[in-house]
């Protein structure tokens, strides 16, 4: 028999059928909650939750995308234009490999490279993009955005920068 990955059969499930885990150690931050609100709000959901089907109790236990699952319970504009449905790919798996499966998921996750993203940063800004609108699409604070600037040394991404005088010179003679 051949093999075919979940992914090629996503099936819509009501969220009222869905169950997280009880053994998911990833937990995301408000900011990036807020970011996945908004990737969500303007994309939509380009990825399908990761479940198993318990077939006895007709449930689906998450064991990736639980925090995608949660932006639909907390958003009604989300699940009001989704009907209720997430997208799921179904693993069938004893709990032991469900367990480590979702612990690869999140770790595969990885971190974003702060050379490149600083590069974004500056394409964006070279792109005309303002600092507020690379804000909330990228999900990043003001602090972040000069901090991503800083490391491109580029004079150009801070002409709209406004620098305060945080120190006076002394002359030297009255010292």
């Amino acid at each position: 028999m051949e093999y075919k990955s979940p992914v090629y059969q996503v099936i819509p499930v009501s969220i009222k059928k869905i169950k997280p885990n009880d053994y998911n150690p990833n937990k995301v931050a408000t900011p990036e909650m807020k970011l996945l609100y908004e990737s969500i709000k303007t994309d939509g959901y380009t990825m399908p939750i990761v479940c198993y089907h318990d077939e006895k109790a007709d449930d689906y236990i998450i064991v990736d995308g639980f925090h995608r699952y949660r932006i639909m319970l907390e958003h009604p504009d989300i699940y009001e234009r989704e009907q209720g449905m997430l997208p799921v790919s179904v693993i069938n798996k004893t709990i032991d490999q469900r367990m480590a499966s979702t612990i690869r998921h999140n770790r595969a996750r990885g971190s974003h490279d702060v050379d490149l993203m600083s590069n974004i940063v500056k394409e964006l800004h070279e792109l005309g993009r303002s600092d507020a609108w690379i804000s909330k699409h990228l999900g990043m604070d003001k602090d972040e955005i000069l901090r991503l600037k800083q490391i491109t040394g580029l004079a150009a991404l801070f002409k709209d920068v406004k620098f305060g005088k945080a120190w006076k010179p002394m002359d030297n003679e009255n010292t």
